[in-house]
């Protein structure tokens, strides 16, 4: 066991100089051998599904290889590396999860104040009262004072009880 562990890592020492100082000629062989790989798979597989770790990969070579280069070396168009940045930018800055959709509630106070003026004034209708909030500097829609008083059950427009 350890005299295999020793020749494993002899071997590799002694192969990494032969890496580095390989000649041009070889490394664009092994190139043009794992290009041919690539196309045959390719042709194999109709689309390839590439994991966000397999696109922040190509992402990082990108920027070692110039751009003119980008169709012969990597597997997919060169629109599709600036695309996949936009797309990973528009879902880190998407706030539609937190946005409420429709108008926002009646304050709570606001509402209070429109019931307590409607029970002090009860011969008022919602467009008196709407009237009178206006007044004071609150600014709402007499449909709010309508659906406020409706809520409860209060009648939001009483009739008369005299004679026309």
């Amino acid at each position: 066991m350890i005299l295999s562990t020793v020749y494993a890592v002899t071997r590799r020492l002694l192969s990494l100089p032969a890496l580095l100082l390989r000649r041009d000629v070889t490394k664009d062989a092994e190139l043009l051998v794992l290009r041919h790989e690539n196309a045959v798979l390719r042709r194999h597989v109709p689309r390839l599904r590439y994991e966000p770790a397999d696109r922040l990969w190509f992402a990082t070579l990108s920027h070692l290889i110039p751009r003119r280069r980008w169709p012969q070396v990597f597997p997919m168009t060169p629109a599709t590396l600036p695309a996949w940045h936009r797309k990973l930018v528009a879902r880190k800055w998407d706030y539609s999860q937190r946005r409420r959709s429709g108008r926002p509630p009646t304050a709570a106070a606001v509402r209070a104040l429109v019931l307590r003026v409607a029970a002090e004034n009860p011969g008022w209708g919602h467009r008196c009262i709407h009237g009178e909030l206006t007044r004071l500097g609150h600014k709402m829609a007499a449909s709010t004072v309508w659906n406020i008083l409706n809520r409860p059950g209060i009648d939001p427009a009483p009739r008369g009880t005299g004679a026309t």
